[in-house]
């Protein structure tokens, strides 16, 4: 076999077999990003989210605004499906180690738990939070597996304790992870 097909045939294994010429050159290239348009209830678009793999982890940037003032639990769920207004199509948190919830609990994190969101008193545009988290534990082929993944913003803030959720109550943004 010649060295270029052995290469493509050991990228197309890495991905479980399917992997399509553009999936294989990110392969190749070592890098893999995902993109989010993360959407409010109304369908008005609130921010973005990018999700790549670097060094066997996760890295999550979310810039996100026009939410109320104040801290906001934010998680990576499941299920690339975002149907408003309750967006719990987008299933539980991503969580491929099996762990409880919160990075303050014994038996935590998800890999999917990040930190707050905090929205500045102004809320709207000015009120802007930009963070960016690393996950431990995962890969970019678990996150957008085959039924992907969403980033959710959530009412409250999570207590970064209590399992499932955190006590982060209602979802109020949603946006499904795109291959760039």
């Amino acid at each position: 076999m010649k060295r270029g097909a052995m290469v493509a045939v050991a990228a197309m294994v890495a991905l479980g077999g399917c992997a399509t010429p553009a999936e294989n050159a990110r392969y190749m290239a070592g890098h893999y990003r995902a993109q989010a348009d993360i959407k409010n209830a109304a369908g008005e678009s609130i921010g973005t989210a990018i999700a790549e793999e670097v060094d066997g982890s996760i890295r999550v940037m979310v810039e996100a605004g026009k939410l109320p003032p104040g801290p906001h639990g934010t998680h990576i769920h499941t299920v690339g499906k975002c149907e408003g207004p309750s967006f719990a199509s987008a299933g539980g948190h991503w969580n491929p180690t099996a762990h409880q919830h919160g990075k303050e609990n014994p038996a935590g994190p998800h890999s999917g738990d990040m930190p707050n969101l905090e929205i500045g008193e102004s809320g709207g545009e000015s009120g802007r939070d930009r963070t960016i988290f690393t996950l431990p534990g995962g890969t970019y082929q678990q996150l957008l597996d085959e039924d992907g993944a969403a980033i959710v913003i959530h009412a409250d803030p999570d207590d970064y304790k209590t399992d499932p959720s955190g006590n982060s109550g209602g979802r109020i943004a949603c946006g499904v992870f795109q291959a760039m």
